[in-house]
């Protein structure tokens, strides 16, 4: 978890009449507010946060400030760092929109089990800014400083501009001693990380899903095209690939799904560079299609026992013929599907039914991502495509003894991906007394040699278990950052 506090921020009015002072800061948007305070009161209610990016809200309230008199704003916030691609990522967004005499971020991070990776990376930084950043690592800690000196932030000598404006981003991960997680508890509660390496890769099944309609031509389709291509060439020889085109009209480009042989996949990418947008967007027939395909390697026994079977759409826009209404199109696909397939729901711009994507693939075992129209876009598909290209367990199911815990957050996942995280909160009962034992199963690739932790993966099952003390009062994934601005003489002048 993270908790990020803004020391008391300070303004003054120098001014003869009374002023506005605005408090405006850019949160990432799966954090919370804990606290807000303006002087001495804290503010028991504020406007929502508003969207500004990717991943960020800008949370804004102003107050009128008489003449020579002081306002002290001070902001907590706190947010689950989420694993992705094997690395948790903080990210801060620094606007000052001025020079300021003593700017300071501090970060310290505190991992009981050891930190095995650590970096940083900014948008801004410059050579004469880098001088300014220091870190301090050991087992268990890091400490990052970022202090520029009022010459060091200025974009041009002898000018007011500041280059410091944008993202901070840390990343890191942890060392992992036990493949059946990390447990913290406190006050009664615990939280367990589940994130086990040392395991195969299952194989995937996987239908590429495209949106070729006249609103994808240009840039969208251009990069759509050159994002397949290297996602293609990501497969695995022992994977089973096809791809489904559509518009108003449904394309397959083989009858059935292929090994991703060398000279497949050689074919696969010579298609895609030929797709071409135009007509409507028939969203319900193109999932289906991938469904059937999906069935018919299924009933003809194709689909390898220990494997993973993905359907991922992209598109740009709603339905615009065949079948239109949203709730019948969730109703057709998850009939379809059944359970036995993952649905993942790319939109691609702004003008997509978000809301619809995101029904649809939490309806299917899958998650929805939006693709934001930018120079960066293949990469954000080819990104998407990692996070779910190596799958190592199915059917994950986390067990805790009945007379030890209860108020149980999610404990069954039908996937995990390696790179990932799988989290568990819950609370302790109060007549819980030095142990509180867990295990941890799932479906597993067959290898009967392979050993984790004293127990043996059989006929692809993995069964782990591990006691954990209750005495453990250590907090995992603990990042305390502050970011101080402070101007001349300690504050801010209106």
């Amino acid at each position: 978890g993270e908790h990020l506090q803004n020391p008391p921020l300070f303004l003054i009015n120098k001014a003869e009449e009374a002023r506005e002072a605005i408090f405006q800061v850019e949160l990432p948007k799966t954090a919370f507010i804990t606290n807000f305070s303006i002087g001495t009161k804290e503010l028991i209610s504020a406007p929502p946060p508003r969207a500004t990016g990717r991943s960020l809200e800008q949370f804004q309230v102003s107050v009128n400030v008489a003449p020579a008199a002081k306002v002290t704003f001070e902001l907590v916030y706190e947010e689950l760092l989420k694993r992705q691609l094997g690395k948790y990522e903080l990210m801060l967004k620094v606007r000052p929109q001025q020079l300021v005499k003593h700017l300071q971020i501090d970060i310290h991070i505190f991992e009981p089990q050891g930190i095995s990776s650590l970096e940083t990376e900014s948008t801004f930084m410059t050579n004469d800014l880098a001088d300014a950043l220091t870190t301090t690592q050991n087992k268990t800690k890091a400490h990052i400083v970022f202090k520029p000196s009022l010459s060091q932030q200025q974009k041009e000598p002898g000018k007011e501009d500041t280059a410091v404006d944008g993202n901070f981003i840390v990343r890191y991960d942890v060392d992992r001693v036990t493949d059946a997680g990390d447990i913290q508890i406190e006050n009664g509660y615990f939280v367990h990380h589940f994130a086990p390496a040392e395991l195969p890769t299952l194989t995937k099944n996987v239908v590429f899903v495209i949106d070729k309609s006249g609103s994808m031509f240009g840039r969208k389709i251009t990069q759509t095209r050159e994002a397949l291509v290297k996602i293609l060439d990501d497969l695995t020889p022992k994977d089973q690939f096809n791809l489904v085109i559509f518009s108003g009209s449904v394309t397959q480009w083989k009858p059935s799904l292929l090994q991703a042989s060398a000279e497949h996949v050689e074919k696969a990418k010579k298609f895609a560079r030929n797709i071409q947008a135009n007509g409507n967007t028939n969203i319900n027939e193109a999932v289906l299609v991938a469904v059937k395909m999906l069935d018919e390697s299924n009933r003809r026994e194709q689909l390898p026992e220990e494997s993973v079977s993905l359907v991922i759409l992209l598109t740009d826009g709603d339905p615009t013929t065949g079948e239109q209404d949203p709730k019948k199109i969730q109703k057709n696909v998850r009939g379809a599907i059944g359970g036995r397939y993952y649905l993942y729901c790319l939109g691609f711009g702004f003008d997509v039914n978000y809301a619809f994507l995101e029904k649809l693939a939490l309806e299917n075992g899958g998650v929805a991502r939006r693709i934001y129209e930018d120079s960066d876009a293949d990469l954000q598909l080819q990104d998407f495509y990692q996070e779910v290209a190596n799958p190592l367990l199915t059917k994950v199911e986390f067990q805790y003894p009945d007379n030890s815990v209860e108020l149980l957050t999610q404990d069954n996942f039908l996937v995990f991906f390696r790179g990932s995280e799988l989290v568990v909160a819950g609370k302790l009962k109060p007549q819980v007394e030095d142990l509180l034992s867990v295990k941890v199963k799932g479906q597993s690739v067959s290898v009967a040699q392979k050993s984790l932790d004293g127990r043996t993966l059989h006929r692809g099952s993995l069964y782990l278990s591990l006691p954990f003390w209750v005495t453990d009062t250590h907090q995992r994934g603990m990042i305390l950052s502050w970011i101080i601005f402070q101007a001349e003489g300690g504050c801010y002048s209106l």
